[in-house]
């Protein structure tokens, strides 16, 4: 996002994914396998796959459950004011509200953020259109 023009919706919601990734990484020594994001004017949904650490895992397995919802939700504490601090900074719209849940069974967590105003970002159909546009005239040069 390095470039001059506003960012696209898809160029936001790739830079969202790959840096909760590394926060993770970072903070908890676990990578999620998957980081998916999908941004809606004032809403922000994030759903992290293989999102629980091995010590959760390992306490779920052992049938001790709730240790295991409590370690996450310490982490969780920890965690979600840095993932708020990230959404602000790449947004450039304030965080109103940051709403989270887990499934130790299935490893899933999901995010829904609302924000206090709708980011500054380019839709991703003009800046398809243009390619479909450009890759058309490139086409009919190419035959002639």
């Amino acid at each position: 996002m390095s470039t001059g023009l506003t960012p696209t919706r898809g160029q936001v919601e790739r830079t969202l994914a790959q840096r909760i990734q590394a926060l993770y990484r970072e903070y908890l020594g676990h990578q999620p396998s998957k980081v998916t994001c999908q941004l809606s004017d004032q809403n922000l949904v994030i759903l992290l796959e293989n999102a629980i650490t091995q010590p959760e895992q390992l306490l779920t397995q052992a049938g001790r459950q709730e240790l295991a919802k409590q370690v996450h939700s310490d982490l969780g504490n920890v965690i979600e004011p840095k993932i708020k601090e990230l959404i602000e900074e790449i947004l450039q719209v304030s965080v109103l509200d940051l709403l989270s849940d887990t499934t130790l069974e299935t490893g899933l967590s999901g995010f829904i953020v609302l924000l206090t105003d709708t980011p500054n970002i380019r839709s991703n159909a003009s800046s398809s259109k243009i390619r479909k546009r450009n890759s058309s005239h490139k086409s009919e040069g190419q035959k002639s």
